[in-house]
């Protein structure tokens, strides 16, 4: 499988074969309101934050917003950015997207970081400092979902950002990036738990509150002039692939999820757990049909399994499943998390500074324990665990800039994580590709988000989560 990139039309087409970056359009023709998430008693922390504030341009990002002709003229008439200036941004994020290789994507520390800083100082060579800051500003509007369809800002309090490890006490699609995962709830309880795909270091998943709308069975596919599509066999730019041809990379199902990304399937089990898009959440076949029925079972809308049998038959043709009432879909991007009376460490695979003592601090506040209630080796393993998943430069960047902020380091330098255990030293190195770690914390028994419910991996059998 290639990847995909989404062109958000008005007919809502597109996107690669193994992943899929969401272009926007001309702002009028997607949805980018947040749903209002219901009142929580949770504080905003250090974490969502991060992950909130967070960069996301990188020139293959930037690349893919091109592929609208009305972003550059939202450049021009927004940003009074000149044509020539335009045609070399697109000439750089181009040959950028160009040279990606994607069959080895993640593998190397820092990419996303590294990607980051390569836009940053390309960018400003063209525009200047000012103007690169106003580019930012515009791609997070859309990338995270932070404007409405007329361009207002939205309400922050709105936003799926409010609080570490959030339960939802309503019905949505919960996806947190770092572990691979997206959760169904149904009226605050957790119902279904699938291992996903998730988008290349260069073309991150983006965070924020979406809402579903619609189910689309047999979606075509419009390649993009991109580089990667010239790669691929039998597929042209702009020649639409049709429904039901091997060759589109959507699978069967899509589901537009507002601003930037969708959910579809397509995926191969293999791509599971692993990068796999240019920014959307990749399921294979049976997965997405599976969560077909609970969407349209949270929207309202009627789908059965004889209605998917039917659109099974005609793969010719599109169909499309309106929910009566949009359901929340919330992206989060949650490195540390209390599940089920555990740690969880994931490897903070966007290189966004996530795995800090502080965030642990805020994490484990939100479940009213303090990281000095816990014991010497479980305080010792934590912060062990912190350095060895802080995804960029292994241990050492982790222990020596445990935050991205001048203050944060500061403030950090006679921090736990900051000194030297004889526990920590005695800890086991994982390996470069193990993508969590999980510890027992005594003090926080009961505590924290749900396991996996009936766990789907794409294998075909589900795993159930057992306590321990």
């Amino acid at each position: 499988m290639r990847r995909c990139l989404q062109f958000l039309l008005s007919i809502m087409v597109g996107l690669s074969v193994a992943g899929c970056v969401a272009v926007p359009t001309n702002q009028s023709n997607h949805n980018l309101r947040p749903l209002a998430s219901p009142a929580a008693s949770v504080s905003p922390s250090p974490v969502n934050e991060r992950a909130a504030n967070a960069e996301p341009l990188t020139l293959p990002v930037l690349d893919a917003f091109f592929a609208d002709e009305g972003f550059s003229a939202l450049l021009k008439t927004r940003l009074h950015i000149s044509d020539e200036q335009i045609a070399k941004l697109k000439e750089l994020a181009h040959a950028e997207t160009a040279k990606l290789d994607e069959a080895n994507a993640g593998q190397g520390a820092g990419e996303s970081a590294a990607a980051r800083t390569a836009a940053a100082e390309k960018i400003k060579a063209v525009i200047g400092s000012d103007k690169a800051a106003e580019l930012g500003t515009l791609v997070r509007e859309r990338w995270n979902g932070a404007a409405d369809d007329a361009g207002k800002q939205n309400n922050p309090e709105d936003s799926a950002r409010r609080g570490v490890n959030r339960v939802p006490n309503d019905s949505r699609i919960v996806v947190n990036t770092p572990a691979y995962r997206m959760d169904v709830f149904e009226a605050g309880r957790l119902i279904k738990s699938y291992k996903v795909g998730i988008g290349y270091p260069q073309f991150p998943l983006p965070t924020g509150l979406r809402k579903a709308k619609v189910i689309i069975f047999n979606p075509t596919w419009t390649p993009p002039d991109e580089p990667w599509v010239a790669k691929m066999k039998n597929i042209s730019a702009g020649e639409k692939v049709e429904a039901g041809s091997k060759l589109n990379p959507l699978g069967p199902i899509k589901i537009p999820i507002g601003g930037p990304s969708l959910i579809h399937g397509g995926k191969s089990p293999a791509k599971l757990g692993t990068f796999a898009s240019h920014g959307c959440v990749g399921l294979t076949t049976p997965q997405v049909k599976d969560f077909a029925k609970l969407l349209a079972q949270l929207g309202g809308a009627s789908l059965t399994d004889e209605d998917l049998l039917k659109f099974g038959r005609d793969k010719t043709q599109t169909k499309q499943v309106k929910l009566t009432k949009d359901v929340p879909v919330e992206l989060r991007y949650e490195t540390i998390v209390v599940e089920d009376g555990k740690l969880h460490i994931y490897r903070d695979v966007y290189d966004e500074g996530t795995n800090t003592e502080e965030n642990l601090r805020s994490v484990l506040a939100a479940s009213g324990v303090k990281l000095e209630d816990l014991t010497d080796d479980e305080r010792a393993k934590a912060l062990d665990a912190l350095a060895q998943m802080s995804g960029q430069a292994g241990a050492k960047t982790a222990a020596a800039n445990p935050t991205s902020t001048p203050e944060s380091a500061s403030n950090n330098s006679n921090s736990m994580l900051g000194r030297k255990s004889s526990a920590t030293k005695k800890q086991t190195r994982v390996a470069n590709n193990q993508k969590e770690i999980v510890i027992e914390i005594a003090a926080l028994k009961g505590k924290g988000y749900p396991p996996p419910a009936d766990l789907d991996t794409g294998s075909g059998k589900t795993k159930v989560a057992v306590s321990k």
